[in-house]
């Protein structure tokens, strides 16, 4: 790594504010350190000189290539099987038989999974339908997972994971569906790999959510805690309109959709709080 490059305060602020603008995440000056350190690896990784080099040429390359690169370093993935699994008994339990009861074309039923991470979120309901929803065996079923990481998109795809990931679920679930491979890492077996469509998705983007719509449920879980109250908003309301009515989304247990848009209804169930479209909305 060249030692000569710094990052000045100022370098910080401007990268900062860029980053948030095209991403919706804030950095708080908390996060020097980790930031300063995944930009000082992209400008070696890029032959820039200083730091002003690497920001004209990110902020003005057409194909946005470094950018997601830079995104890629910049995001947190930490997550694990049956993460939060109270929401997961919930969906089977409550949130399902709710929705379905309210369907007369026997349409699919349609779940968003946002952000994918390395796919433990999205494939842990796979497995939890699977297993524990009675009517599996009736309705069809799309699960669309996204992330703003390509790199960890590849990863989710792939869907090896260590022992760490898989600590939580049933040895019975872990031998029905994992091969344990010979390095110890766990392989999620084909079936289920197949069931989750991943896509790159940045909820900032207009373009991106085209066609993002129809869902019954969405899980978002721990991202909306690294945006500001614009950005959570911005969030609420796409979330709102991917929504049919009537349709539920879950956040992690520390953020709140009453203390961010009053957009959605509480619904107070036996395992989880979820919020939820307006019937009436359209």
């Amino acid at each position: 790594m060249n030692t000569q490059t710094v990052i000045s305060k100022e370098d910080f602020a401007k990268f900062r504010e860029f980053f948030y603008r095209k991403t919706g995440i804030q950095f708080d000056d908390n996060k020097r350190y980790f930031v300063d350190k995944r930009l000082l690896e992209r400008i070696e990784a890029t032959g820039s000189e200083t730091f002003r080099n690497y920001f004209v040429n990110l902020r003005f390359q057409a194909s946005g290539d470094e950018l997601q690169q830079l995104v890629n370093a910049m995001t947190v993935n930490e997550t694990y099987f049956f993460r939060e699994e109270y929401q997961l008994k919930c969906l089977v339990t409550h949130m399902l038989d709710d929705l379905v009861r309210r369907k007369t074309d026997h349409s699919p039923i349609r779940i968003w999974s946002m952000p994918s991470s390395s796919g433990e979120e999205p494939y842990s309901i796979a497995l939890y339908l699977l297993e524990y929803w009675k009517g599996i065996a009736d309705w069809d079923v799309e699960l669309i997972a996204s992330d703003i990481d390509t790199s960890i998109l590849r990863r989710a795809r792939q869907g090896v994971y260590s022992p760490r990931s898989v600590h939580n679920l049933p040895p019975k679930l872990l031998e029905k569906y994992f091969a344990r491979c010979s390095n110890g890492d766990y392989q999620l077996c084909d079936d289920l790999r197949q069931s989750v469509e991943f896509t790159r998705v940045n909820l900032m983007n207009p373009a991106d959510l085209r066609g993002y719509r129809d869902f019954d449920v969405i899980f978002c879980r721990n991202l909306l805690i690294y945006f500001d109250d614009l950005s959570r908003r911005q969030a609420a309301d796409t979330f709102f309109d991917a929504l049919k009515p009537g349709g539920m989304i879950c956040l992690g247990h520390s953020e709140s959709m009453s203390r961010i848009s009053s957009l959605f209804n509480v619904r107070k169930f036996p395992d989880a709080i979820v919020y939820q479209k307006p019937l009436e909305a359209r």
